[in-house]
Parts: structure tokens; C-alpha cells; sequence
């Protein structure tokens, strides 16, 4: 559904031994997102916590399309095999206050 821009965040912790595969993960998951639906992400690690990492994705115009390709692009990296033990994506999902 289109209407409210959404402002998603995905948060997660990289396993140690995979910090170089995550991060070319997240640029070619970057990239296929813009391309795909033209929301540009970035990504950004946690203060004295580099293994936190939060990707933000603003002013989402169809929240759920883009989800689903987020999804769809996660399992086709096999994105789960990067996460720290018991670690798992987070979404929280923000809209401007009235």
C-alpha cells in the first residue's frame, strides 16, 4: 500500500569471521534495492559496537512491495549464514509524528 512515506531500520549483529562477506553483502543488497525500487539505503554500525549494524531505508512510498523484495534479496544471499550466533534482521518501521 502506498501513502505514508515509511522510514524502515534493520538491525542485526555480524558474526566476527564474516565481517568482510557481510559488508559486500549489504552493497550488493544496496545496490539491487535502489535499482529494483529506487529507495536508497545506507548502512551504519553501532558506536564502540562494530559488530551492530543498522541499515535505514527513508521515505518508503510502498512499504510492503519493498519488504518483500528486501526479503526476497536477504534469502537469495543466504544473509542468515552472516549473523552472529542467535543474532537475527530486526525491521522497525517509523512514520513522521503529526
Amino acid at each position: 500500500m502506498t501513502g505514508v512515506p515509511v522510514h524502515c531500520y534493520v538491525y542485526y549483529r555480524v558474526r566476527p569471521t564474516r565481517v568482510v562477506a557481510a559488508r559486500q553483502a549489504v552493497a550488493r543488497l544496496l545496490s539491487t534495492l535502489e535499482q529494483r525500487t529506487g529507495v536508497s539505503g545506507r548502512l551504519l554500525q553501532r558506536q564502540g559496537e562494530p559488530l551492530l549494524w543498522m541499515e535505514i531505508y527513508e521515505s518508503v512510498r510502498d512499504a510492503q512491495a519493498f519488504e518483500r523484495e528486501l526479503a526476497k534479496l536477504v534469502a537469495q544471499a543466504n544473509f542468515s549464514a552472516l549473523l552472529a550466533p542467535g543474532s537475527e534482521r530486526k525491521t522497525e518501521r517509523f512514520v513522521a509524528a503529526p
